[in-house]
């Protein structure tokens, strides 16, 4: 029986900073999987708080990956927006690493999602910085990760809107008061879920 592999590349989004590993959205959606009967692996998590686009780049270089894998996730660049990196530097370095992510999907473009930027000018972290101009910068960020996407034809996924009511709803944080908690994560992981829902039902199609 084929066993699935799902690989997520990103910064501490991906590794679910502030909560424990198993409640990231990387894991929960593999236990999601599981529950529709998919034999998946753990994840495999490419990952680091504070990553930008370079340094997962540097890190992916560095690492012994499987020849395939069956999903591939890519959520990285708040980094680039908050250290004040151009964009056109960061289109640049994204696309090179959704470039790397199709490859390791083995070439299946709809096995690769790409996430949106969370807007972290939402949450209290942030109070004391300038909310709008981060708001605005990562809306720019995301118009390129998403235009990037969109060109290669893979799977995207908007979360930014949902972590934009942070504000009014701290559940949706960690103790932090700026990375997002396992709420916020299974929202996520069911967004991934639902994209891969056809890969699903084609897999339970073939036990039968």
């Amino acid at each position: 029986m084929h066993q699935y592999t799902l690989l997520c590349l990103g910064d501490s989004y991906t590794i679910g900073e502030g909560v424990l590993l198993h409640k990231s959205f990387p894991y929960q959606v593999v236990q999601l999987l599981r529950k529709k009967g998919l034999n998946i692996c753990a994840p495999e998590i490419i990952a680091k708080t504070g990553w930008t686009t370079n340094e997962l780049s540097s890190a992916i270089e560095g690492y012994s990956f499987l020849p395939k894998y069956d999903f591939v996730s890519l959520l990285i660049g708040v980094n680039n927006q908050y250290r004040g990196s151009s964009v056109e530097e960061y289109k640049t370095e994204f696309e090179n690493l959704l470039k790397q992510a199709i490859s390791f999907a083995h070439g299946k473009k709809d096995h690769v999602a790409v996430l949106s930027i969370p807007d972290y000018s939402t949450t209290p972290f942030a109070k004391s910085l300038e909310r709008e101009k981060i708001s605005k910068e990562i809306d720019l960020y995301n118009s390129v990760n998403k235009a990037v996407s969109v060109q290669y034809k893979v799977k995207y996924i908007d979360i930014t809107q949902a972590t934009r009511k942070s504000e009014n709803e701290t559940s949706l944080l960690t103790q932090d008061e700026l990375h997002p908690s396992e709420k916020l994560y299974q929202y996520w992981a069911q967004m991934i879920v639902d994209l891969f829902v056809n890969e699903v039902k084609n897999f339970k199609a073939n036990l039968q």
